[in-house]
């Protein structure tokens, strides 16, 4: 097993122990790659240990067959987060970020009407909006 086979396994969320048992590849020596690569170690029950932001986002959504990405257990009222790095991260915020390279001004929603779609080109934040209002008298 190649050391770049095992950098994909650990980046990809693997445990020590799991790449081992898969591998043959001693414990400690998989340990010391994800050292070296500053891979974060992986917590039981986050399958999101050593991921960016932005890998954690598209590993959650959930595409729909007409372009729309749902947000998993989206409930009406409450905010689409995820746990990343042991603070909570709005989906609809990293979406934004992702369609726009920028961070948002005020709050960030979904313009396309879908509950729970948090599809990067589907959000717009406060600033949008009033541009929108400018140009059409209200919005949609």
């Amino acid at each position: 097993m190649s050391r770049a086979q095992i950098v994909e396994l650990l980046r990809a969320g693997g445990t020590d122990r799991g790449i081992e048992r898969e591998t043959g590849v001693p414990k400690r020596q998989v340990r010391k790659i994800r050292i070296e690569q500053g891979i974060a170690p992986h917590k039981p029950g986050n399958p999101l240990a050593g991921q960016s932001l932005e890998d954690a986002f598209w590993r959650r959504v959930q595409p729909t067959d007409d372009g729309h990405l749902l947000w998993p257990h989206y409930k009406p009222g409450r905010p689409c987060l995820i746990k990343w790095r042991n603070s909570n991260r709005s989906a609809h915020k990293i979406a934004f970020g992702i369609a726009h390279d920028r961070e948002p001004v005020g709050r960030v929603r979904t313009g396309c009407g879908i509950p729970g779609c948090v599809h990067p080109r589907h959000v717009d934040d406060q600033a949008m909006r009033n541009q929108y209002v400018s140009i059409f008298g209200r919005t949609p």
